[in-house]
């Protein structure tokens, strides 16, 4: 969700801090801010809007100082204004923070009572004005922040500057992502190592609870017992944590275009010398498992909706699915021999880690699939399979989508042979259609420029109804949920068979439907579905293969995808879903990489 950014450098911070924030901006936010250092005085400049609107305040007020930290925040308590925009300061200190105080009304209230005066209607303020209360009660820098540490409830990353101290930052993480760079008499700390990758390769991520002390000498970390503590030092591959949009127009349309390399590297990097020539992790233990438990949010819960399909249909393994924000709430029951999935982009997903958390004394493994395999929920599973994606700055998860999808694939197919569902035959015949499916998603790239003519007519809609049976019933859940985010048209998804049990009252001449159905199994119940659209005027917009389109017969509008083996048929149609999607809000003029009031990471419940 927010980004931070603490630089103790040798050189003017303000410039740095600028750049490495707008590595964040993929985020999502909705205002930016920086504090720094300079002669001792603390200083700072907010402003509401994108990046460029600080970088324009900058140039007319400069901000000097070898030390500082910065911020992009999204808007949870408070509107978006500068009053609300961090870095927030009271007295001496500053704060920037990632996350929700829970139990900030209480400790405004009591702040309040000792005199304390608040400027904005954020829950950050309150951690600010508590340091400088503790300040003011003669404590130390470092005793203040461990002792406003010590006060507050909920989920957070934060980030102290204090006055006076030209070395020193300290920093925080309970619930939300935090790292720290490490260079040469100089540190810094990041969000997340995308912000540091044009400073430092070597980064330490810091785990639950743990706080930290930084100056240019090194630093100093603690648990949440305030035992000092050593956290690993990784080496990144800072040319992979580099980010630009290689010649396309947006992020969202180069890592579509992206997919098939996508997916044949990460095939590949699974390759091996195990059973079908697929390596998958040791102590993976599907045959003993008696229920697969399924958790994710938003498009990574419907990539679990499709591997449902796949590990009843492959393995005999029943799955529960659950959204990761309503998991935990429903008191599930959990087994000794159930085996848990958890499905997360980032990996620090926060209903989806909770729901981790919530599940790993009573199971017997949590595997998890992700693309940031140094991130807090692989860091907390047994067992961790990366999708190896590389980094995805679109909001709207596209490549991200189908390299879940193929390693869910992978794990199914895996989980059929361990429990004697399929034969070596049938598993290796199912691995080649696997590793076919690169070939099949450029060809459907292909068909740009015909989605381009299709979706003028749907810019111009209010509402879009998606249809799908099977397995490409999640795929229209994804569509709609795709057309909804970046073009702001209202979507809908049903299961095609759901029809007559509502959604037909809503068909009529101006309502566009678009129907997912490969020629497959369910391919003519799909199309009698349809025909019951077409008869209310419903303007149809059927997606399939050869043989569906000639068999649907006249139909309003079509688009044809390549014939392809059931089990990559998802991974294939999400490629139209996506372009749908880009080019409907090109039509529309809407920001396609950054969508409003929407973050790329949401890190906090």
């Amino acid at each position: 969700m927010c980004g931070i950014v603490g630089v103790l450098g040798r050189h003017e911070v303000s410039p740095i801090i600028l750049d490495a924030l707008k590595r964040l901006e993929y985020r999502g936010y909705d205002s930016a801010g920086i504090a720094t250092i300079h002669m001792g005085a603390l200083d700072r400049r907010r402003a509401v809007g994108k990046l460029i609107n600080l970088s324009d305040l900058m140039v007319h007020e400069p901000l000097r100082g070898r030390s500082g930290i910065g911020h992009t925040r999204w808007a949870t308590h408070g509107g978006p204004s500068v009053a609300n925009a961090h870095p927030h300061r009271a007295g001496r200190v500053a704060v920037v923070h990632n996350g929700i105080i829970e139990n900030f009304r209480a400790l405004r209230a009591e702040l309040a009572e000792k005199g304390a005066s608040f400027t904005s209607e954020t829950d950050t303020e309150t951690i600010v004005q508590l340091a400088s209360h503790y300040l003011d009660e003669g404590l130390t820098p470092v005793q203040a922040a461990r002792a406003t540490l010590k006060r507050l409830d909920g989920a957070f990353a934060l980030a102290f500057l204090f006055e006076g101290e030209e070395d020193l930052i300290i920093c925080a993480r309970r619930g939300s992502p935090l790292c720290i760079g490490h260079g040469e008499g100089e540190m810094y700390l990041g969000s997340d190592a995308i912000a540091l990758s044009e400073m430092t390769n070597r980064i330490t991520y810091l785990e639950e609870g743990d706080w930290a002390i930084l100056t240019r000498n090194g630093v100093q970390i603690f648990d949440a017992e305030d035992h000092q503590t050593a956290r690993p030092l990784t080496q990144i591959n800072a040319a992979q944590a580099r980010v630009d949009k290689s010649g396309h127009r947006h992020f969202m349309a180069k890592e579509m275009a992206e997919q098939p390399a996508i997916l044949q590297s990460a095939m590949a990097s699974y390759s091996g010398v195990g059973e079908g020539g697929i390596d998958l992790p040791e102590g993976l233990d599907f045959a003993r498992a008696d229920r697969l438990i399924m958790v994710a949010c938003g498009t990574a819960y419907y990539a679990c909706q499709v591997a449902k399909y796949w590990f009843e249909q492959f393995a005999g393994l029943p799955v529960e699915l659950d959204i990761a924000s309503e998991f935990r709430y429903r008191a599930p029951v959990l087994g000794p021999e159930n085996v848990a999935i958890f499905v997360s982009q980032s990996g620090e997903t926060a209903d989806t880690l909770a729901a981790l958390r919530h599940v790993k004394p009573h199971v017997a493994q949590v595997v998890s699939v992700v693309n940031v395999p140094t991130s807090s929920i692989a860091r907390e599973s047994d067992m961790v399979l990366p999708i190896h994606a590389g980094p995805e700055i679109g909001v709207a998860s596209t490549k991200a989508f189908t390299a879940q999808l193929q390693v869910l694939a992978l794990l199914a197919l895996r989980a059929g042979r361990a429990r004697g569902k399929l034969t070596p035959e049938e598993y290796a015949a199912r691995l080649d259609e696997l590793r076919a499916a690169p070939g099949f998603i450029a060809q459907a790239l292909d068909r740009e420029d015909e989605i381009r003519r299709l979706t003028e007519i749907l810019a111009k809609a209010r509402d879009v109804l998606f249809l799908g049976r099977g397995v490409m019933f999640p795929l229209a859940l994804e569509g709609a949920l795709k057309l909804k985010e970046i073009s702001y048209i209202h979507a809908e998804a049903y299961a095609a068979g759901e029809l007559k049990h509502g959604p037909i009252a809503l068909i009529d001449k101006d309502l566009p439907v678009i129907v997912l159905a490969p020629h497959d199994a369910l391919f003519e119940k799909t199309v009698s579905n349809m025909q019951e659209v077409m008869a209310r005027q419903g303007k149809v917009l059927l997606i399939s293969d050869a043989k569906g389109l000639r068999e649907a017969g006249e139909v309003p509008y079509s688009l044809q995808m390549p014939t392809v083996p059931d089990i990559i048929a998802p991974m294939v149609y999400a490629v139209p879903a996506q372009l749908i999607a880009y080019h409907t809000a090109l039509h529309r003029g809407t920001d396609v990489d950054q969508p409003r009031n929407l973050a790329k990471s949401v890190t906090v419940e």
